[in-house]
Formats: C-alpha cells, structure tokens, sequence
C-alpha cells in the first residue's frame, strides 16, 4: 500500500471486511444470484408500497402494522440465510442445500402466521400445537441467523433469555421465579407482539428500511463522494487539513450510513492515505478517521437507527429526539475536530495549497457552511419557506415540489455548463486543494431530496417512515433522470444510454439497501427475544437487584457500571441490538435508582447514555471493527489504532455522564434565548478544556497543573449549578396540595417535579423524585392528564388516581396509590452562571501563560536556527 492509492488486493479486502459486517461475505454466481438479487429488490419495492398511500387511494393491497411485521422479517429470513455463511469454511460462491431448507423453514414460520392470522387473534394465549411447533422453529431459525448476521454475542444472550425462562424454578434466590411453559412461550414470543414482532421489529419496518433506503439511494446517486469533496474543498488549506475534512465528512455522510464501518471505509479510503501524506501516522490517521467514522451514527437525522427507536421507547416524537441529541452531537464532532487541530499542532503541520485564491472573508464562509450546513438548511426550510404552510395551506405542498422541480432543473443545468470533477479520481495524489466553488456546484441538487425529508418531518409533521418515504420518491425521480438531463443540457447524443444508467443505478441502490437492512432487520426481531422475556419472568427486577447490590446504591458507580455492560455487550453486537438490549434490562434501573438518590433524570437522558457507550464499542480493541477497518487503510496495527481511537472517543464518553446530571446538554428545561447561548458556549468552552486536557496540549504543552486546571473548568462549565448547590439547595419543598397550583404556573415544555412515595420495581417502600414535561392545556388537570397522570385530594393528602398506560408518568414508575410527599420550586437564588467567571478567568490566565512559553521557545528555535 502507498501512500496515495489503496491497491486493489487491499480494497477488495475492505469490500469484503464491510461486506461480512453488513450485507453478508457470500457472493455467489448463476442461479443464486438471481435469487439473492430478485429478493432484494422484492423487499425494497414491498417496503415502498407499504408506505406509499397507493393502497388506501386503490383499496387494494393495504397491509396492516402486524402483517407488516412479518413480512419485513420474511425477507430477513431469505436474505440472512442466503448471504451470510454459516462458518468461515462455508463456501462463499454459492448457497448450500441446508441453508436453502433453512430459509424455506424461516419462510414457512412467517407464513404461517399470515396464513392463520385471523384464527391466531382470535385466540390469544391459547395456541395449538401446530402453533407452537411453528413458533419453536421460528424462534429457533431466528437464534441461527442472528448468529450468522449480527454475531454471536447477540444469539447466546436471546438463548440465555430463553433458557432463563424455563430454569426459573430451579435458580436460587432472587434469580427465582415461577418459570412458563413452552405454549406460554411460543405465544410470548412468536405469536403476539410482545416478543420477537414488537416494538423494535415495527420500527425497523416503519422507519429503519426507508433511512437506510434513502442514505443508499444517496450514496449511489454520488452523494457520497460529493460530501467527501466538499468537506476537503472547504477545509484541505486548514493546518491537518484532510484529518478535518474526515471529520466533517464522516459527520456529513453520517445522514448516509448508519454503520460505523461503512462510515469508516466510506471516507478513509480518500483521507487516511492525506493525512500520512501531510504528517500524521498511520496509527493516528486510522484512530482519527475510525473515531470520526463511529460518530457518525450521533448525528442526527438517522443516528444509526437509533433516533426511531428511543422515540418509540420514551414515548416521544423524532423531532424531540433530535433537538435533545443535536449539541451532544455537535460537541463530540466538534471536539474531534479540535483534536486533529491538535495533533497537526504537535507535529507542526501546515495544510495544502488551493487551486485558487480567495480573500479571508470566503475561508470563514466556508468554514461557517462546513459546520452548520445542515442547521442552516433545517432553518432555511422550516422559517424561510414553512411560512408558505401558514398562508396557502394544504395547497403549500404542491408549490413547494413545484419550487423544488425548477429548482432541480435549474441546478442540473447549472451543472451542465461546468466540467464534472474527477471524482473517479479521489484516492490519486493531491497536492493541491480542489477550489470549494467549483466542487459546490457539482452536487448542489442532492440537497433536494434532504429539503423534502425536513419539510415532511419539522412543516407537515408527517411521521419519519412516511417523510423519508416522500424524500424517497423525490430521489429516485433524481437518480433515473439527473444524468440524462446533464447530457441533454450538454447537446450530448446520449439520452437513453444515460436513462439506462439511472435506471441500473436506482436497481442497485435497492438492492444494496436490502442487503444492509438484512442484519438490521433480524437484530431488532432477536432483541425482541429479550424483551418478551423481561415482560415474562420479571427479569428486570433481578437487574435492578444486581446493580444496586454491586453499586451499594450510590449512582455514579452503577453508572459506570452500566457504560461497562454496554462497551462488553457492544463487542459483539451492532449498535441498534445493543441499544435495545440495554435499554430494555437498563435504562428502568438507572431511572429508579437516580429517583431514589433525588435526582430526576429525563428518559431520554438515560436513553442516550446507554446508546453513547454501546456505540463507542465499535472503536475499542479488541473486536471494534472500524478500527480494523481504518487499520486496514492505513496499514497500522489494527490494535494500537483502536486504544488510539478509543482514547480519542474518551470525549464522547464523557457526556452522557454530563447530560445525566446537568440536562440541558440535552436543551430540557431551557427558558430562552440567553439561557440557550450560555449553555452553548459554556459547552464548547468545557469540551475544549477537557480535549485540551486530555491530550496534554493547549497552546503548547501542558504543565501538570495545567492540566488539573483544565479538567477543573471543565467540570465547573459543565456542570455550573454544582458549586452553588453546596452553598444553597436548587428547589424549595411546598405541600403537596400546592401541586396543581405549581403545574399552572410551569411553562409549556418545562419540568414540574415533586416527590412521591410509591413502590420500587423489586416491591419496597420508597420515596423518590420525579419530573414531568408539562405540555399544553388549559387548566392543570389537563396538562397533569397530558403527562398520563391524574389525581385525587382529600384535605392536605394528594394521591395519584390514574396514571395511562404508556405515559410519560407511566414510565417514571407512578401508580395508583402513590402519595404526593412535595412539590419542589426552583430557589430563589444567584445565577449557578456567576460560577463560571472565574473559570473563565483561570483559563484567560492558563492561554496567557502557554502564549507566553509558546514565544519562547519560538524565539529560542529562531536564533539557534
């Protein structure tokens, strides 16, 4: 491998390292790669017409939620079967009998239950014996193919599940419970939505397949190497420059990818080999883009799935998830994109030259776009034309893809009277910065289809299945016609060949989104395996008896703690299973156990937290496969570049330890304009005093005092409340027939918190903190009803009436009969912000002092040179 190109033998094997994570090794020939094709193709054109509103306008083909459900694993099951091998001495160029009966078996499971799904609702609970042979096999089939597509940790921790269950009366002490038997499990599992069709199934059916489709449809389109060009034009002239422009493009093609690898892989193929070239090591160069590559899935829109996921799990909508992940997502990246400063300010880097000159005020343009690209695009679309839903109503829509037709025809024409850039090229010798100009207008058009995926999510409020769904269409109107027009516009004599082209193009990218949602598809149905057995055995309540037993009840440890299962489960499973599994068996304990130590976490807080640690899992030795991947590119040790990688993402970590105690990281409870841009800055601020620290370099090299200096402003900028909280408490106690009163008067989207006293998961007697969002309504009663909680006084006792199931109060752990303790107010108090001051203060003097050393030795460098 050199420096410039990465040679054939070595890509072929990336191909294949990101194809056995992702879409499955097998590549086989003939009649079994018409199968594989034909079925892919089939589960993306199932897929559109589920969502699109076809069926309901024809009355014919309308498929229900359930129906869904199976149908979407069906095809799971022919394609886990049919490209993933069974070992590694499995052949790989064609399919072997036993996985053709294997798949045949998955198929009739599913089927079945199309075929009876009448007579199976009729009779819940009560299944036949046919029933329970068909759903032993298919729980059985889905064991294997999970093992074959997600790995095995995820497999043996279902089948744990499973034995957990029918062990039940041998286990001792609290591991002990009644046990069920095997009809009781098969209609748990496979014949209700309580197991393996629930939740996570759904939401990889509704929403998971569309992201993935749209982010294919994307990267086949050519947006993938657009956004890598893009994020180099802008910022290759920048000291370690092409490390930064991995950064952002990793971020960028974020929205694209939801694999950690594939992110990796996508853009290290063009920025390792840079980086090597302008100074940084092969270690360094892999660590950075691996790390880079991993953060992809925070970034908001997809997140890795996970956006849709937490949203059905806390009970809120996915533009909530999103505002609640955006700054911990901005911070992270931007955080990394300080340490690559860094690193090039160790090594006295300089970036590269431009192929053309511009004055200063185009640079910081430039960089303004780089790293608010798509906020402004969010704004522009919801403020500068989501006004036009106010005034012309329904009829918004249609002049809206009227404006995004011209728009498009208008942008390809544009295109037309330029030269393409040579995008074949990339991974070649480049010495000199492409002008950011003349790679701007290349792609400017794959930005339409992102215009109709926010304006269907923040302007009509469609649901994001749906929304992605229309981004969708308006893509593949993009892809089957953007190169027969560009020729057209050119007076080219080639119509219909580039029609053709479009038409192969928008055939691969379905198929290639089918592929990639194969293991994505059968991990959500596998974790469904461990829910239905938490909902069964009450295993939950023996979690929480563990943690709290190992953690002495004291939060910061079972914290630790929970980021450890998290790194340990996340070795071998991907992401969104991790996610599911850990927030199913974790997340309700870390929300009781912070109750009961009088710190009201949000749901979503705990969410995120457990969805932080099991993403970092894909850079941390020994089985981090973006490591590898990036190892493989830079032809460093694949170990010694994730312990580099990992000590990068050691930022990462560090927020949700943040944002469980100080939520408005996460934007909750933020009253306005000022407070917002106090927690922003004081944020940045934090997140560049811990990098700073941590890798022992400010201006110039930290001294050691320095560095506790720095880790001290850190925590005193993150956490600002902290200090003052010693000195006086944050909320005074008010009788708890002030409740309703209190609720009146909280602003719409702000917390209301009290203390109850209730009942632990394990059944003691407790007194904890709870918080709840007030959203609109009238009076109280109807903003408490909002939050699922209703309540009845008599004299000064309040006790809670009703609470609905699924709500937010539900969720929190509230149930009838539970007594209202106190009403807690904030305290009228100093500003916690007063704190932050003399951190400021301390770290102008700690700049002051490295400026001063800094000189010094540049001055003692200059003479003596």
């Amino acid at each position: 491998m050199t420096d410039s190109i990465l040679a054939t033998p070595e890509r072929e094997a990336l191909e294949t390292m990101v194809a056995e994570a992702d879409t499955g090794g097998r590549k086989p020939t003939g009649l079994a790669k018409s199968y594989i094709f034909a079925i892919s193709l089939a589960w993306a054109l199932f897929q559109l017409w589920y969502a699109s509103p076809l069926p309901y306008k024809l009355h014919f083909g309308v498929i229900n939620d359930g129906q869904a459900r199976i149908i979407h694993l069906t095809f799971a099951f022919l394609l886990a079967f049919a490209t993933f091998p069974a070992l590694k001495s499995s052949p790989r160029n064609r399919i072997p009998i036993t996985d053709w009966i294997l798949a045949a078996l998955g198929v009739g499971a599913a089927t079945y239950l199309l075929a009876f799904y009448q007579e199976i609702s009729l009779r819940p609970g009560l299944p036949t014996l046919p029933d329970v042979v068909i759903s032993t096999i298919g729980v059985l089939l889905l064991l294997e193919a999970a093992r074959r597509a997600v790995g095995p940790a995820l497999a043996i921790i279902a089948a744990v599940m499973l034995v957990y269950i029918f062990a039940g009366p041998w286990l001792p002490g609290m591991m002990g419970h009644k046990g069920a038997s095997l009809s009781r499990v098969a209609s748990q599992m496979w014949l209700t939505s309580e197991g393996i069709f629930g939740v996570a199934l759904g939401v990889s059916t509704n929403v998971v397949f569309f992201f993935v489709l749209f982010g294919s449809l994307l990267e086949k389109a050519g947006a993938g190497n657009y956004f890598i060009q893009l994020a180099f034009a802008m910022l290759g002239t920048f000291r370690g420059g092409p490390a930064k422009a991995g950064v952002v493009a990793s971020g960028m093609t974020g929205m694209i990818s939801g694999s950690s690898i594939a992110n990796t892989v996508m853009t290290g193929t063009f920025t390792i080999p840079l980086m090597k070239r302008v100074g940084y090591s092969a270690v360094k160069a892999g660590a950075i883009e691996a790390a880079a590559g991993v953060n992809g899935q925070l970034m908001p829109p997809v997140m890795g799935a996970a956006a849709f996921l937490i949203a059905e799990y806390v009970g809120i909508t996915y533009a909530e998830v999103v505002k609640h992940a955006f700054l911990p997502a901005f911070l992270t990246y931007g955080a990394l994109f300080y340490i690559v400063d860094i690193e090039a300010a160790k090594l006295g880097l300089r970036g590269l030259s431009r192929s053309s000159t511009a004055p200063i005020h185009h640079s910081l343009l430039r960089a303004l776009m780089t790293l608010c690209g798509m906020i402004i695009l969010s704004g522009v679309v919801y403020w500068g034309i989501g006004w036009t839903k106010t005034v012309f109503g329904d009829a918004a829509i249609w002049m809206l893809g009227a404006a995004l037709l011209a728009a498009y025809i208008a942008l390809l024409r544009y295109k037309a009277r330029h030269p393409d850039l040579p995008i074949d090229d990339l991974t070649k010798a480049i010495v000199r910065v492409p002008d950011f100009f003349d790679t701007a207008r290349t792609g400017l058009h794959f930005l339409l289809p992102v215009v109709v995926l926010i304006w269907c999510l923040m302007v009509e409020e469609m649901s994001p299945g749906l929304s992605a769904f229309w981004g969708t269409l308006f893509l593949i109107f993009i892809m089957v016609t953007q190169r027969p027009l560009v020729a057209a516009f050119r007076g080219e004599d080639a119509f219909v060949t580039r029609l053709h082209e479009g038409f192969d193009d928008l055939i691969s990218a379905l198929q290639n989104a089918s592929r990639n949602m194969t293991s994505v598809g059968i991990a959500t149905a596998a974790a469904g395996i461990i829910v239905g057995t938490v909902s069964l055995t009450g295993i939950g309540l023996v979690m929480t008896e563990i943690v709290e037993t190992a953690s002495g009840g004291n939060l910061m440890l079972m914290l630790f703690l929970t980021a450890l299962i998290c790194l340990i489960l996340g070795i071998g499973m991907p992401t969104t299973a991790n996610y599911v599994v850990v927030a199913t068996l974790m997340a309700p304990v870390l929300v009781e156990v912070a109750q009961q130590n009088d710190l009201a976490v949000p749901l979503v807080a705990v969410h995120l937290f457990v969805f932080y640690f099991g993403l970092m899992a894909d850079v941390h030795p020994p089985a981090g496969l973006a490591a590898y991947a990036a190892a493989a590119i830079s032809g460093a040790d694949p170990i010694k570049t994730g312990l580099q990688g990992f000590w990068y993402e050691i930022r990462t970590g560090l927020l949700p330890f943040i944002f469980i105690f100080n939520t408005e990281l996460l934007l909750i409870d933020i009253g306005d304009v000022t407070h917002f841009l106090l927690v922003v800055v004081c944020s940045i601020v934090a997140m560049g005093c811990f990098v700073a620290a941590t890798q022992d370099w400010l201006v110039t090299r930290n001294r050691w005092y320095e560095t506790i200096a720095l880790l001290l402003i850190c925590f005193t900028l993150f956490r600002p409340g902290y200090w003052l909280d010693r000195l006086q408490a944050p909320f005074d106690a008010r009788p708890p027939a002030d409740l309703v009163k209190v609720a009146e008067t909280v602003p719409q989207g702000l917390t209301l918190r009290f203390r109850v006293k209730s009942q632990s998961r394990a059944g003691d007697n407790v007194e904890k903190l709870v918080r709840l969002t007030m959203r609109s309504g009238k009076t109280a009663t109807q903003r408490l009803q909002g939050a699922g909680l209703s309540l009845s006084t008599l004299g000064d006792t309040v006790m809670v009436k009703l609470v609905s199931f699924g709500s937010e109060a539900a969720k929190y752990g509230l149930a009838p009969g539970d007594e209202i303790t106190a009403v807690l107010v904030p305290a009228h108090r100093p500003s916690r912000y007063l704190f932050t001051l003399p951190a400021f203060l301390l770290l102008a003097g700690i700049v002051l002092l490295q400026r001063r050393r800094h000189r010094s030795r540049l001055a003692i460098a200059a003479s003596s040179g």
